[in-house]
């Protein structure tokens, strides 16, 4: 099996909302965020079980879970970090990471609570972001994680 883009990634916006990546995972932008700088972590696999990914996918999550976690550190200053596999309604291998904070956080004049804090996420809550707020926000995570990975 070889990495591929599957159709849970292209549902959440792939290419276009790509973050950064690994040989088996992208961490993409979530366009409903729950958090300032919800993301979701998929697989590069078209298998619909988490233990039907090939062993490199799980060799290569630590990679992935490490640029995940200090991008969004650098932008959000998060206090926890929600990993969050569902798979309800997408089938391929994919978390939803919400970083969760006490008080509210802002990027580009908009502010965004953490409506559950210090609860369980409160996923009904998500909302867009204005496209040009989104498009900034990408553009900045996707710096951070190639600074991050250099």
């Amino acid at each position: 099996m070889t990495p591929e883009v599957t159709a849970t990634m292209e549902k959440f916006g792939h290419p276009a909302t790509l973050v950064g990546e690994t040989t088996w995972w992208a961490a993409l932008f979530r366009r409903k965020q729950v958090t300032l700088g919800s993301l979701v972590l998929a697989a590069k696999a078209p298998v619909a079980s988490f233990a039907a990914l090939p062993d490199g996918a799980f060799a290569d999550l630590a990679a992935a879970t490490r640029a995940l976690e200090q991008t969004l550190r650098a932008f959000i200053s998060y206090e926890r970090l929600n990993y969050l596999m569902l798979m309800m309604v997408d089938p391929h291998p994919h978390f939803h990471v919400l970083p969760r904070y006490g008080a509210h956080r802002e990027f580009r004049g908009v502010a965004v609570k953490d409506a559950s804090w210090p609860g369980p996420p409160a996923l009904d809550g998500a909302r867009e972001l204005p496209p040009d707020v989104e498009a900034a926000a990408i553009a900045e995570l996707r710096a951070l994680w190639a600074r991050g990975a250099a």
